[in-house]
């Protein structure tokens, strides 16, 4: 039994170690062009936010950062990545939703779900945030309202480094 355990504690540290920086992995942007992750990282720290046309609070919580990114901006330099985790079937109403909601930050989608498995994402929203050396510094899934002033409080601690 001790022995099961401790393959299992194995396994969730390797997959634990593995997610600590953002994979490279081909994406789509608003566009429909391909793009690679790492083209994300620029220097700023960022909020990564899964979400799904169906999800209603991750059509919440990205609304709710919506409104309040232009004043953390005031103290945090940072951006806002929404990843789209729908399939071909459901991607051209994503990226509908997203020019609806007049999002105005970036959002890429996720066909084939390889940066949701890759980061180990089973639930949306789930939402991370990432360095600017592209580091996984945070990692929350659900949303409650005002839940997003955690994220708030973790880059304003990034900043402070």
């Amino acid at each position: 039994m001790k022995k099961i355990y401790f393959v299992l504690f194995c396994l969730f540290c390797g997959l634990n170690l593995a997610a600590q920086t953002l994979p490279k992995v081909t994406v789509e942007d608003m566009e429909g062009n391909q793009i690679e992750t790492d083209s994300l990282i620029n220097g700023k720290p960022f909020i990564l936010s899964f979400w799904g046309v169906t999800c209603k609070p991750c059509l919440t919580e990205l609304n709710a950062l919506n409104e309040v990114m232009d004043e953390w901006r005031e103290e945090v330099d940072f951006n806002i990545v929404a990843v789209s985790i729908d399939d071909n079937r459901f991607t051209s109403r994503a990226r509908s939703m997203a020019q609806g909601f007049d999002w105005q930050f970036t959002c890429i989608f996720d066909k084939n779900q390889d940066l949701k498995r890759a980061l180990n994402v089973s639930f949306t929203p789930h939402t991370f945030i990432i360095d600017g050396e592209g580091k996984i510094v945070y990692s929350h899934s659900g949303y409650v309202p005002g839940s997003e002033t955690e994220l708030f409080d973790k880059l304003k601690e990034l900043q402070n480094k």
